[in-house]
């Protein structure tokens, strides 16, 4: 599998846990702080930066046995 598509992968996995968190915080807890569209736009925040960090450092871990 190529570099791109697995950070792109990771981002998608980070994205969906922000949002299926925001959905818990909704259905359980008290509620949101902020609307759905900050929860989309800290979703998509928040993937940018899991499939960026895992981009950059896959070839790392990789390169050390780690993964």
């Amino acid at each position: 599998m190529s570099r791109e598509k697995s950070a792109l992968l990771w981002g998608a996995v980070g994205l969906l846990v922000v949002l299926v968190g925001g959905q818990a915080l909704v259905f359980v807890g008290p509620g949101l702080p902020f609307g759905f569209a900050g929860l989309f736009a800290l979703a998509a925040v928040v993937g940018g930066t899991v499939a960026a960090a895992a981009y950059r450092f896959e070839y790392r871990l990789t390169r050390k046995g780690q993964a």
